[in-house]
């Protein structure tokens, strides 16, 4: 169930989370909309170019018969010009339809690590972390693909991202992508870990086979995790996006703690000396995931943070859009406007992607 949240009187039907995935797809505002074709934006996360942002979700509730297996995929929910984020409007994104092969393998995993217009045609794209297979010998293939936004949003197969032999190092899985200008050019770039607490600088834009622009050696003097600043991603307003690293990746939205790298036109590598992320002064809010009654040992609701700091409703405010859930079968995803930030705009539940 679509819940627009306007302070009417709780009704007694179920509510968003507290109901099996399998009885959703017969309940009001869970039926399916075809993504409207947009011609393209500068809006970030905007993956059919209409001009709305979208939504990611990388954690997918799974059926209580089924808490334990495979992960379902990835979740798009995409924009809307009255709601912000219209959840009849979706994809789910898998390995099986989505991936690129390894060979003649499939990787398992399809996990959503960032997005950006890497070709640059309007149309943001997902970057993919997946699990090529490797027995342990030599240097490991990419793990990284690319998925390509279109006028239909993100659909067909990915590609794997192309990082020359001159930009490794090591034998480490190249991980932790993060999207930015680093170079002050116009054009997005990727930065991706090495090994040895080196980095590779992927200058953009990138070629639909997944190729970046250029790319030399790696860059030495980052840490093992790289993150993007935030809220803005230039740091001191020099016109190039800066890069941080940390001893462990860092989630959105809590307080931490590493070293920045400025940009330049040369890429990033200029230190920039510690760097702290903050975290929320009055703390999350939290979507309305309904109490459910039962056995004590049942797990405790928690709240993660999925967007802050982007707008989803188009008035250039901040939004928030958090998830709660109840271990691995129940959730409720809420976006909060900044105009009203103790009511949220939306709420739904991840389940809608698996619901037959």
């Amino acid at each position: 169930m679509l819940t627009a949240c306007t302070g009417s009187p709780a009704s007694s039907a179920p509510k968003n989370g507290d109901v099996p995935p399998t009885a959703l797809a017969g309940l009001a505002g869970a039926e399916r909309h075809a993504v409207p074709h947009g011609t393209g934006s500068r809006t970030p996360d905007d993956f059919n170019g209409d001009g709305h942002r979208d939504l990611v979700l990388d954690d997918l509730v799974k059926p209580a018969a089924d808490s334990h297996g495979d992960d379902a995929g990835i979740g798009i929910v995409y924009g809307s010009a009255t709601r912000g984020l219209d959840p009849s409007v979706r994809q789910l994104l898998s390995a099986r339809t989505n991936a690129a092969k390894s060979g003649d393998t499939l990787p398992a995993a399809f996990d959503a690590e960032a997005s950006c217009d890497l070709d640059r045609d309007g149309f943001t794209d997902l970057i993919v972390a997946t699990d090529p297979p490797y027995n342990g010998i030599g240097r490991p293939p990419v793990p990284l693909q690319i998925l390509f936004g279109s006028p239909a949003g993100l659909t067909g197969k990915a590609v794997t991202l192309r990082i020359p032999d001159r930009a490794r190092f090591g034998n480490a899985w190249p991980d932790h992508p993060v999207c930015g200008d680093f170079d002050g050019d116009g054009k997005p770039d990727l930065a991706v870990t090495a090994s040895s607490g080196r980095f590779s600088f992927l200058r953009g834009p990138f070629t639909r086979d997944g190729r970046p622009h250029a790319a030399g050696g790696t860059i030495p003097g980052a840490g093992p995790a790289l993150s993007a600043p935030e809220p803005r991603t230039d740091t001191n307003g020099d016109g190039y996006d800066d890069l941080v690293y940390t001893a462990l990746p860092h989630q959105p939205g809590t307080a931490g703690k590493g070293t920045l790298l400025l940009g330049s036109p040369d890429g990033p590598g200029r230190p920039g000396g510690p760097y702290r992320f903050g975290a929320p002064a009055a703390g999350l809010p939290t979507a309305p995931l309904r109490k459910t009654a039962g056995s004590p040992a049942a797990p405790r609701a928690e709240t993660t943070l999925l967007q802050r700091y982007a707008d989803f409703d188009g008035d250039g405010k901040p939004d928030t859009v958090v998830r709660t859930h109840r271990g691995e079968t129940a959730d409720l995803i809420a976006l909060y406007p900044a105009a009203t930030p103790d009511r949220p705009m939306v709420t739904f539940t991840s389940a809608l992607f698996t619901a037959g």
